[in-house]
């Protein structure tokens, strides 16, 4: 896969990555980087705004997944670069996230059937001493083969659908799904390497500073 390039965390701040997904750690391992995993409360990942587009929707849970993990480094003896991501698939204005159980997997791959569709990852990177921040959003567009009953079916049995934003797997070997136009793999799969690259090296002229001190803020929970 290509765009698996490590550059230097800003300040030589230890990584960590708010996130159980494997998929995202393999490919933060196979690009070099050394890195911790504290994942995210579940609750990060919730409400939907009913008239919230993909784009929006992950940038808001990568944004709201770095800052629940936050508190647990606000002390300067833990200090860190929290990395949070979140995945969705949109096809023709529907937002497809992760299945709920084998026949919403099934649901989403007949509505993808045939079709092209976009896959948005919302990256967030959060510096804990200086509570700075920068969040950003990758497309990926994808064009997916007809698939038969039978076809759905198999790919069903295989389980790897379990916890993959749109019923698949990109990574699964499948040769029925295809990137259009060069766009990221990594991002198909969970997180848009190449773009992470940037932001990492431009985090000290780009990020934000973010108030952690107001109610309802991190450091006040």
């Amino acid at each position: 896969m290509e765009g698996l390039v490590k550059t230097d965390v800003p300040e030589g701040l230890p990584l960590v990555l708010a996130s159980g997904s494997p998929r995202r750690a393999q490919l933060l391992r196979a690009a070099g980087y050394t890195f911790t995993i504290d994942p995210a409360s579940d609750d990060a990942e919730c409400g939907v705004c009913s008239r919230e587009t993909a784009p929006e929707l992950v940038a808001r849970y990568a944004y709201r997944k770095a800052e629940s993990v936050l508190p647990r480094y606000r002390h300067a003896d833990r200090p860190a670069m929290i990395l949070a991501a979140d995945t969705v698939a949109s096809c023709n204005g529907q937002i497809l996230g992760k299945p709920a159980d084998e026949s919403h997997a099934a649901e989403m791959l007949a509505l993808l059937s045939g079709r092209r569709h976009d896959v948005y990852t919302g990256v967030c990177l959060w510096s804990s001493p200086d509570s700075r921040c920068i969040v950003d959003v990758v497309r990926t567009e994808l064009q997916m083969q007809p698939l038969d009953p039978a076809m759905i079916r198999d790919y069903l049995a295989t389980h790897l659908w379990d916890g993959k934003a749109g019923g698949f797997g990109y990574q699964d070997g499948n040769d029925w799904i295809a990137v259009v136009d060069g766009g990221s793999e990594s991002n198909v799969v969970g997180l848009p390497m190449e773009r992470l690259k940037e932001l990492l090296e431009n985090f000290s002229s780009s990020a934000e500073t973010i108030d952690t001190t107001g109610p309802g803020s991190p450091a006040s929970r």
